[in-house]
């Protein structure tokens, strides 16, 4: 890595250093991190705190639609099994489903950050051979983690919510 950033000889690991040379280092360290991400570093470690806490909360909040999809795909699924008569209850919570899949999927499908988690565990972050180095005692680290179950969970439980919504109108128009 260049300027703000490190990459630790032998290891897949990104540091993001905070050094602030030119009116510029906010943009430079926003450079490194696109850097890390593309080269899928299995750890990022990010120094500057601005560029930190918007990263996790980007992450945070696909998070949240990850799991409003899924939540909300189950609860029409247990709507439509144990509440038959309830059909537009169960067609909210399906529409809800859809639309934060859909919305998830538009979002964050080719963003780099989505193989990324926020690492919190203060057991694992004390493991981590970089951090006597670090230049802040706050740094937000990035582990890279495999995508493909969330995504196949969220998408199933919402087209399953659809299709069983879909059967039970059918059945109740009919």
């Amino acid at each position: 890595m260049d300027a703000g950033g490190d990459r630790l000889h032998g290891t897949n690991i990104a540091v993001i250093r905070e050094v602030y040379d030119s009116e510029y280092s906010q943009h430079g360290f926003s450079i490194e991190l696109e850097k890390a991400l593309h080269a899928k570093c299995s750890i990022i470690i990010i120094e500057p705190t601005p560029l930190g806490d918007e990263t996790a909360r980007w992450i945070t909040f696909g998070n949240y639609i990850h799991k409003t999809a899924v939540l909300s795909g189950l609860a029409s699924h247990l709507i439509g099994f144990f509440w038959p008569k309830s059909v537009i209850l169960q067609g909210t919570f399906c529409t809800a489903s859809i639309l934060t899949t859909a919305l998830y999927t538009a979002s964050w499908q080719f963003d780099h950050c989505v193989k990324y988690q926020v690492e919190r565990d203060r057991s694992r972050l004390a493991r981590l051979p970089i951090l006597g180095v670090l230049t802040t005692t706050t740094p937000v680290v990035l582990v890279r983690k495999d995508d493909t179950r969330r995504k196949i969970l969220h998408c199933t439980v919402s087209l399953t919510a659809a299709a069983f919504c879909i059967y039970k109108l059918y059945h109740t128009v009919k």
